[in-house]
């Protein structure tokens, strides 16, 4: 399995990082511990990936995902909601089991 971006999402991130002047570097997307269901995801811009990082590029996004948090998230789609109330990435996993109400967290 691989990971993939909608078009949707490729377009909004590389927005986003223009707009915060980090044009050049890599979405770091990874898993940790909390939230009601157990493991909440984390995003950060970084300016360079780890040895030990899984890259992906699509174009002008670059994604990067920690080796632990890859276990989990191999599979998974990258997308973005806008609406009147939220917008932000969401990131379709198929091997989670819960999700809370909010959709913050996430179990495996």
């Amino acid at each position: 399995m691989a990971i993939t971006i909608t078009e949707f999402a490729k377009d909004r991130i590389q927005e986003l990082m223009k707009r915060t002047q980090c044009e050049d570097y890599f979405l770091r997307i990874g898993l940790k511990g909390g939230g009601c269901s157990g493991m909440s995801y984390h995003f950060d811009f970084i300016k360079e990936a780890t040895d030990s990082d899984k890259v992906f590029n699509f174009d002008l996004v670059k994604i990067c995902i920690d080796k632990k948090s890859y276990l989990f998230l191999n599979g998974m789609e990258i997308d973005y909601e806008e609406t009147p109330f939220k917008s932000g990435i969401i990131l379709n996993v198929p091997n989670v089991t819960r999700t809370c109400g909010c959709g913050e967290s996430v179990a495996f």
